[in-house]
């Protein structure tokens, strides 16, 4: 974890990192400030937490905040861990948003291997949780006092989702990974079902259909948008900032690992109306996404010399 100042400059690494099981899809994964950061210097970050033994891991959250200097991590906290561990290096999902009411967001992967487990509401696999900043449960969670249930779920039946922003009306909007084809765009809302991995619009690596091969069921959302083939969405921000003209404002971008461009997303009418290809000269991987304080667009590259760009309006 590095500062990025105004001018660009890489600070060194921020010390008091928890440990990291680091390697295939893991390591730290998003961060976020505060709301009031400026005055309380809190910080959230997600990343691979291992087992006491190493051999299993799972998506963690944790709270603390930066030293006045910035150069370490302060009373820091593990806030909420997801349950249970797994040996796998994939699909951790790991997407942090704070609402408007002050509770977070967290998106959790399905981790590959247990993908039926995003349909059981017995473990945090392949869901949304929505916790306080203390890591309590809200009292209005949908699955609080539900037996069998656990009461950080907000919603389930996701596959691995790598992006998650706040729309200007204040609802959560997320990506996700499908799996070869059936890429979404979901409003995740509480208690409902997104269908993982009984309907999917994508197949399984290399052809065949995943379970029974259908897009939709009753008691299952329809996303509000899906890619064939896929791009590989990860990060996504709504643009509300007036520096690159009318035509921008409000517009949805949502980086393309696959691919490698920034696709700017006109929604109309609560629909998906038109996508525009950014950056695409570049090829780079597009990991994340944000708009700065200064009302501009910041993109995360990934790749062995990554980049942080901001572009700037013509």
């Amino acid at each position: 974890m590095r500062l990025v100042g105004a001018d660009g400059r890489i600070g060194a690494p921020i010390a008091g990192l928890p440990s990291i099981a680091a390697g295939g899809q893991g390591g730290l994964l998003d961060v976020l400030a505060d709301s009031g950061f400026e005055k309380n210097r809190t910080l959230y970050f997600c990343f691979s937490e291992p087992d006491a033994g190493g051999s299993a891991n799972s998506t963690a959250l944790a709270r603390a905040n930066l030293s006045a200097d910035g150069t370490k991590l302060e009373e820091l906290k593990i806030i909420f861990s997801q349950q249970p561990k797994v040996a796998s290096r994939a699909h951790f999902g790991c997407r942090i948003v704070e609402a408007r009411d002050g509770t977070l967001f967290l998106t959790l992967g399905d981790r590959f291997s247990r993908k039926e487990d995003a349909q059981k509401l017995d473990n945090h696999l392949g869901k949304i949780v929505r916790i306080g900043k203390d890591g309590s449960v809200p009292k209005d969670n949908p699955f609080v006092g539900k037996q069998g249930a656990l009461p950080e779920i907000w919603s389930y039946g996701h596959r691995n989702g790598q992006g998650a922003t706040l729309a200007p009306d204040g609802r959560l909007w997320m990506t996700e990974h499908g799996p070869q084809g059936g890429d979404e765009i979901n409003i995740p809302q509480a208690g409902r079902n997104y269908g993982w991995p009984v309907i999917t619009y994508g197949e399984n690596y290399g052809g065949g259909k995943i379970g029974d091969g259908i897009t939709a069921k009753e008691g299952m959302e329809q996303p509000l948008h899906y890619w064939v083939p896929s791009i590989a969405p990860s990060g996504m921000a709504f643009l509300t900032s007036d520096r690159y003209g009318a035509a921008w404002k409000g517009n949805l971008f949502v980086g393309s690992l696959k691919f490698g461009y920034l696709d700017r997303i006109e929604i109309k009418g609560g629909k998906v109306a038109a996508e525009h290809k950014l950056l695409a000269e570049g090829r780079a991987r597009i990991r994340d996404v944000k708009q700065g304080p200064d009302g501009l667009l910041y993109v995360l590259t990934d790749e062995a010399d990554g980049k942080l760009l901001r572009l700037r309006p013509n």
